[in-house]
């Protein structure tokens, strides 16, 4: 891994591989870099791939107290330490991150976002207790328990945890446990001003899955309507997680987006 300095001074650390382009990849919530494994083989035929770790995630540092300002600090401060205007796919909590690091840096040639959260005319209830329950967890040393309950309530069907459990990114999701409650604190405390987005130029992808949740779809649309230069490509039969149920289909998004159409994709 290597590493580089952020604005507050934290060592965020990220892995480099691939030929062509630089293309930055920023993870989301609850888990680290390894969240774009199934990928990133495809992505270092066609880019130098930029794969991070977000602070409090898999071997970056961390610092106190936590302020999502300086996750879009993180963003721009590799997107501008590279010598060429970049690409940028963020995922989920990433790709508000990166949204946000797009108004304060100009380095972005253009930008990919998956499913950005952001709570519209549509709230995400959770059981009273599941707080007190999922710090019970933790303070047990219980984490993997304390995910299987955010999963339960999410939702999530016996075959999706089935497939998550298998990839190698599983331990990297318990691990990064402790750090779900600040981020989903931030989404909720996230506002939305249009207005903040009108003059940005750079052209951005948005990428919906067809069978995402109403959540998901609700923050997707109102952040295509609000950007200027923004599209809209609906993923079939996919869900929020479709770089890893439908890497191919992802994989041909993106590369057709960052490069124009592709031989042999």
């Amino acid at each position: 891994m290597k590493h580089f300095i952020s604005k507050d001074g934290t060592r965020i650390a990220f892995k480099c591989g691939g030929v062509g382009h630089p293309l930055v990849l920023i993870h989301g919530t609850g888990i680290d870099h390894t969240y774009w494994d199934p990928i990133t083989p495809g992505l270092e035929q066609h880019f130098t791939v930029y794969n991070v770790d977000r602070r409090g995630h898999g071997r970056s540092g961390d610092t106190e107290p936590y302020e999502i300002q300086h996750e879009f600090e993180d963003v721009a401060a590799l997107v501008d330490s590279i010598q060429e205007k970049v690409f940028l796919l963020g995922h989920s909590y990433g790709a508000l991150c990166s949204l946000e690091a797009a108004l304060i840096t100009t380095n972005i040639k253009k930008l990919v976002l998956n499913e950005p959260p952001m709570y519209t005319t549509i709230e995400v209830s959770y059981p009273v207790d599941a707080p007190d329950k999922f710090f019970a967890y933790l303070r047990a040393g219980e984490a993997e328990k304390a995910l299987l309950m955010l999963y339960e309530i999410g939702g999530m069907s016996k075959s999706e945890l089935n497939f998550l459990r298998s990839l190698t990114s599983w331990q990297a999701r318990i691990l990064a446990v402790p750090t779900i409650p600040r981020e989903v604190i931030s989404v909720r405390n996230y506002s939305f001003d249009p207005s903040r987005f009108k003059n940005l130029k750079i052209p951005v992808l948005f990428l919906l899955g067809s069978d995402s949740a109403p959540v998901y779809k609700a923050a997707t649309e109102a952040l295509h309507a609000a950007l200027p230069q923004s599209r809209l490509a609906i993923l079939p039969g996919q869900q929020h997680d479709a770089a890893l149920t439908a890497p191919d289909l992802f994989l041909r998004e993106v590369i057709h987006f960052f490069l124009g159409d592709s031989p042999g994709l």
